[in-house]
């Protein structure tokens, strides 16, 4: 008789058990006493999950967007689920060097010091490299990587002026790693600020800093899908090792990680939130 190769979705029941997405892991007191910055944490995305994993785990935030109306009730959600934590905001647009400025000591000023930031600010888009303007790229960059250069810069500043260490941590992206079509601009910027985070973490050493990063492939929320069809995020999750997207608190564990105690020897390093496919 010949064999007959089947692939896993010939028998539903050698999906992977991890297919589904688990509940939520509860609070373990990581960050606890820790004052942190998010920048870009309106909405539904990895910021604003962020920001309250960052509560969940015993920390006090100060969240950041552009977008004043959205943050603000991105700050109320967040203050009502946690009345006894100190839940502050400050308006920010990343492009703007003042305002990025003006945030980290806004935010030392509300939370009486900052030990932990979280440089969430990126933007995406999908437009092919001979239909892309200056303009599209110009501000996916300055947005995805000055952004996050601004405000790393003025943070080291900030700890480079106290007697406190602290903990930078970047949202990267596995795309700057991976090729896909439409991307080049949002791939480029993500690959950058790897690097930044690999240059500016030996620096930052040197006022007690550590500086990492979190590269997801794909984390389904809401925004997103307003930004990319639903046929490419479906094609992406099938793709990946479980066969589905993060949940965004998936990404927002790695980062509380990363910016506690659990993870002091570690630093200019990239940590993949994928099955690492090329």
């Amino acid at each position: 008789m010949t064999a007959v190769s089947r692939s896993a979705g010939d028998f539903p029941s050698l999906r992977s058990p991890l297919a589904t997405p688990p509940a939520e892991t509860p609070g373990h007191g990581l960050l606890a006493g820790r004052k942190a910055v998010v920048t870009a944490a309106a909405g539904t995305g990895i910021g604003f999950s962020t920001a309250r994993r960052i509560l969940l785990e015993g920390g006090d935030v100060l969240i950041s967007d552009w977008h004043e109306r959205r943050l603000g009730e991105a700050r109320d959600k967040l203050a009502e689920e946690f009345p006894d934590r100190t839940v502050a905001q400050l308006t920010c647009n990343v492009q703007d060097t003042a305002e990025v400025d003006d945030l980290i000591a806004g935010a030392a000023t509300e939370l009486g010091r900052i030990d932990v930031l979280v440089n969430n600010a990126g933007l995406g888009g999908e437009t092919p490299v001979a239909q892309m303007t200056d303009e599209e790229w110009d501000r996916v960059v300055d947005i995805t990587l000055t952004g996050t250069f601004r405000a790393t810069r003025a943070a080291l500043r900030y700890f480079g002026s106290v007697e406190h260490g602290g903990v930078i941590v970047n949202n990267a992206s596995v795309l700057g790693w991976r090729a896909q079509r439409g991307q080049a601009h949002y791939a480029a910027a993500k690959a950058g600020v790897m690097a930044l985070t690999r240059c500016a973490a030996i620096e930052a050493a040197d006022v007690g800093v550590r500086i990492n990063a979190v590269a997801p492939s794909i984390a389904k929320h809401p925004f997103l899908a307003k930004v990319t069809s639903d046929e490419l995020l479906d094609e992406l999750a099938s793709k990946e090792a479980y066969g589905r997207a993060a949940e965004v608190w998936e990404v927002a564990a790695t980062i509380a990680m990363l910016a506690s105690d659990y993870t002091t020897y570690l630093t200019g390093e990239v940590v993949s939130i994928s099955s690492q496919r090329a």
